[in-house]
């Protein structure tokens, strides 16, 4: 499943915000919310990406405030710092949480063009 999104910039209060598709939309969120122009921290989470693709680690996460990123030597993962909780309780039949905004999947090399395209972005000022 292609993951398509766009950076967005509000130039009368300059922020940036990331919208991403369905399914994917907790990428964005932890872009905009997490991440952020964060620049010390992106360069963490390259230099992260780098060291599980060439096999120093199988895994490493990121507790953020809301979101928070795993990865592994596959995929990427971002969560909700609340949906474990949720997964214990019990749900009225015709209630469902709609994980799209809470959780996300992508492969490790699709995040990494992301992160990169935001920074870039970012950077266009």
């Amino acid at each position: 499943q292609v993951m398509e999104y766009e950076f967005l910039r509000n130039t009368i209060t300059d922020t940036v915000f990331a919208r991403f598709s369905m399914d994917h939309e907790a990428v964005g969120f932890w872009l905009s919310e997490e991440l952020a122009d964060n620049r010390p921290l992106y360069v963490e989470i390259c230099q992260q990406i780098e060291r599980l693709q060439n096999g120093q680690g199988n895994e490493w996460r990121l507790l953020g405030k809301a979101l928070s990123l795993e990865l592994d030597t596959e995929q990427a993962r971002i969560f909700a710092n609340d949906i474990e909780d949720n997964e214990d309780q019990e749900l009225d039949e015709s209630m469902s949480f709609y994980d799209g905004e809470s959780e996300a999947f992508c492969g490790l090399e699709d995040f990494y063009e992301v992160l990169v395209s935001w920074r870039h972005f970012l950077d266009e000022k």
